[in-house]
């Protein structure tokens, strides 16, 4: 079952009401950042042409631009609607699509083009599929030789071993992590987005390392509690 998280502005347009004829299990919810979330880890922007231009002119378009880098997010924009009529609707257009232009060189913010809000629904069902899916399958990463364990207390040696033991993470990974974000303490906060900017750092691995970071500790017991739980709940 594919599921989008949509944001309660987005309650009166019509592509929520496309996907969830499409299939899809819509959730409306208060997004602090964009308009859908169609996995976790993702966020897209959706702009008519007409709110491109608006947003641009207002001063409200690269806030938002920043916002959506900085979410610790892989974001996408989504323009629906034909670009030319950008001409049509305001003597300024040449301001939107330099905008626009900055965003994605200069901010490497993804766009996607769409024709129409049926169109959007289309293109999100499809990237939700295909992130829901990833998600589902289990990962098979190749296997490197370990950092040796360290005999002796060097922290670098130490910092190397723990960082290599990570699914994926080879002694050369790990190396180029650590330089790049100084600290091991900062690779493990760092966020799958930053993660995957490293050269050699799959979205894949970014990922799995920040499942292990984040993920609660169950043990057996505690497992074994929450089932007992279950089956009296369902007793009663």
């Amino acid at each position: 079952m594919v599921k989008v998280y949509v944001d309660e502005r987005e309650r009166n347009s019509d592509v929520p009401k496309y996907l969830m004829g499409m299939g899809v299990t819509v959730i409306f919810k208060q997004l602090p950042i964009g308009d859908y979330i169609p996995a976790e880890g993702y966020v897209i922007e959706r702009k008519r042409v007409d709110d491109l231009a608006k947003s641009v002119f207002e001063g409200r378009f690269f806030d938002q631009i920043r916002r959506l880098r900085s979410c610790g997010s892989k974001a996408f924009l989504i323009i629906e609607g034909n670009l030319n009529y950008l001409s049509k609707i305001t003597d300024k257009y040449k301001a939107v699509e330099a905008a626009l232009i900055t965003a994605i060189i200069f901010n490497e913010l993804p766009v996607i083009y769409t024709n129409n809000t049926r169109h959007t629904a289309m293109v999100i069902k499809y990237i939700a599929e295909k992130l829901q899916e990833s998600r589902e399958r289990t990962p098979v990463l190749p296997t490197y030789r370990k950092q040796p364990k360290p005999k002796e207390l060097n922290f670098k040696d130490w910092q190397l071993y723990i960082l290599s033991s990570f699914p994926g993470i080879g002694p050369k990974l790990a190396d180029k992590l650590l330089r790049k974000f100084g600290s091991l303490k900062a690779v493990l906060e760092a966020s799958p987005l930053e993660l995957s900017r490293v050269e050699g750092m799959s979205e894949e691995k970014a990922w799995i390392i920040h499942k292990i970071v984040t993920t609660n500790y169950v043990t057996d017991k505690d497992v074994s509690k929450g089932l007992e739980r279950f089956l009296k709940s369902k007793e009663g």
